[in-house]
């Protein structure tokens, strides 16, 4: 169990305990029950924030014990100019990838989610309307998204995709109960150069990931801009990126060779 859910479970257990004491004895000092509330609250918040805690859901961030190479993933997509430019890099340099993409947007460029099969790359949901506020929703919605998500992916691939990375990386219980229902492996990362911000610096972006890159990290970058609003640094930083992992001897392996290892 990751140390963040055994934390988690024991602040929950430490603040029923509190109570009870509280019920049974005497009330606490008024700072006393703030300060406890407010360091559960902290919690929760860094387990709905911080995916790679891995508080709520068994999300993938790295691969396997003695995993070789890298794994790219690009999220927001399908783009039919942006995305189109991040394929023929991969292809130039003979890498797949794992894509990450917004169903409503599968559902108006269809054949740049075929193509990206057709290529030999991966596809995962990144839920239908890649609402921001998704760990905020109930079962319902949130259930409603994804399966509307897994719907648009299966029509375009004829697959249905086991694969998921939640909108913006926020994920709570009720996420990963759903996600758990609906078959999806939780997917995070363990590098990230923040990309997808407008106006970001393709330098920049390419030396946060590749300094400290090294055999099992999970790439996170964006083949197009979440909103449609600004020309993503991906198709500017991947050159870098793959040349600075042939020059560390780190192939790029694919996602579900791992996820497949890690669920063996």
């Amino acid at each position: 169990m990751p140390p963040a859910r055994v934390l988690f479970l024991a602040a929950t257990l430490g603040g029923i305990g509190f109570a009870v004491f509280s019920v049974m004895t005497a009330p606490p000092p008024l700072w006393g029950a703030l300060a406890a509330a407010g360091l559960y609250v902290a919690i929760v918040l860094a387990g709905v924030f911080v995916l790679r805690l891995r508080m709520f859901a068994d999300a993938v961030i790295r691969g396997p014990a003695g995993a070789r190479g890298v794994v790219l993933t690009f999220d927001d997509g399908p783009d039919p100019v942006h995305t189109q430019r991040v394929l023929d890099i991969l292809d130039e340099h003979g890498a797949k990838a794992t894509f990450f993409v917004i169903g409503k947007k599968v559902d108006k460029h269809p054949d740049v989610v075929k193509e990206i099969v057709a290529r030999g790359h991966e596809v995962g949901v990144h839920g239908w309307a890649h609402d921001r506020l998704f760990a905020l929703r109930g079962p319902r919605r949130v259930r409603r998204d994804l399966a509307r998500a897994i719907r648009s992916l299966e029509r375009v691939t004829k697959r249905r995709p086991t694969l998921f990375r939640p909108p913006v990386g926020h994920t709570n219980p009720t996420i990963a109960r759903v996600a758990e229902q609906l078959e999806l492996t939780v997917v995070g990362w363990s590098a990230a150069g923040y990309d997808g911000l407008g106006g970001a610096d393709a330098r920049k972006v390419a030396a946060r990931i590749t300094r400290g890159l090294d055999d099992g990290d999970i790439v996170l970058l964006h083949d197009a801009a979440e909103r449609g609003d600004h020309e993503p640094t991906a198709a500017k930083s991947l050159p870098e990126i793959l040349a600075a992992a042939k020059d560390k001897n780190l192939r790029v392996a694919r996602l579900g060779d791992w996820v497949t290892a890690l669920e063996s």
